[in-house]
């Protein structure tokens, strides 16, 4: 896991405990970490590639169309 652990002092009450543990926390990264890996995507296969490039053409070639004909 990530090797974060803290121990409660001699005349530490419960509320200082978890606030000590709250900044360790963010002192560490692991929260900065974690919300940052939440949004991270994975790279689009070929065949999604592929199938974008075509679709992409073929809207070029009916704008190309469209503006020949003056609709556009």
């Amino acid at each position: 896991m990530s090797g974060l652990f803290i121990e409660k002092d001699e005349r530490e009450n419960s509320r200082q405990l978890v606030g000590r543990f709250v900044r360790a926390l963010r002192r560490s990264g692991l929260v900065y970490r974690a919300k940052v890996s939440r949004y991270v995507s994975r790279p689009m296969s070929q065949k999604l590639k592929r199938e974008a490039a075509l679709r992409k053409q073929a809207a070029k070639e009916r704008y190309r169309k469209m503006e020949k004909m003056g609709k556009l």
